[in-house]
């Protein structure tokens, strides 16, 4: 899991050869000018879902992993509270929805990651994460990038 401002984004480039688009798309979007939805990028590799939404809380917000994709999760208005746990002894897997490369598990979080506008948050498959924890109205856009 990696946690940083957008601005500092370039650090990461060398870490997946899509992360560079990934972050210069994000770059180019205006703060709230995107609907809520999907957003095409480069097809099923690299896709971006815009969510306009109040946060679920900390009670809610359940841990989950995806199998094809990596998270970045970018704050572009308001704030999140993240939750994070690596996958191992302690989680339980509710089962993998390969449909919606999606995997719920028992347990909570190991920690819970603040992160305020212009921030982003890289979740790889290995990280669990409970998303949407926060209790405030946010703009997120979460980049979908293919392993």
């Amino acid at each position: 899991m990696i946690l940083d401002k957008l601005e500092n984004a370039d650090r990461y480039f060398s870490l997946h050869p899509a992360f560079a688009k990934a972050f210069q798309w994000l770059r180019a979007q205006a703060p709230g000018g995107l609907p809520a939805g999907r957003a095409e990028i480069s097809g099923d590799r690299l896709y971006a879902s815009v969510m306009r939404e109040s946060g679920r809380g900390q009670a809610a917000a359940k841990l989950e992993t995806h199998r094809r994709y990596m998270d970045i999760q970018y704050l572009a208005d308001g704030s999140d509270l993240m939750g994070w746990a690596h996958t191992g002894p302690g989680l339980k897997s509710l089962g993998y929805d390969s449909a919606k490369d999606l995997e719920f598990y028992t347990g909570r979080p190991a920690t819970w990651i603040p992160v305020p506008a212009g921030h982003f948050a890289i979740f790889f498959p290995e990280d669990a994460h409970a998303p949407m924890a926060g209790t405030e109205e946010m703009v997120k856009i979460v980049v979908k990038v293919a392993v």
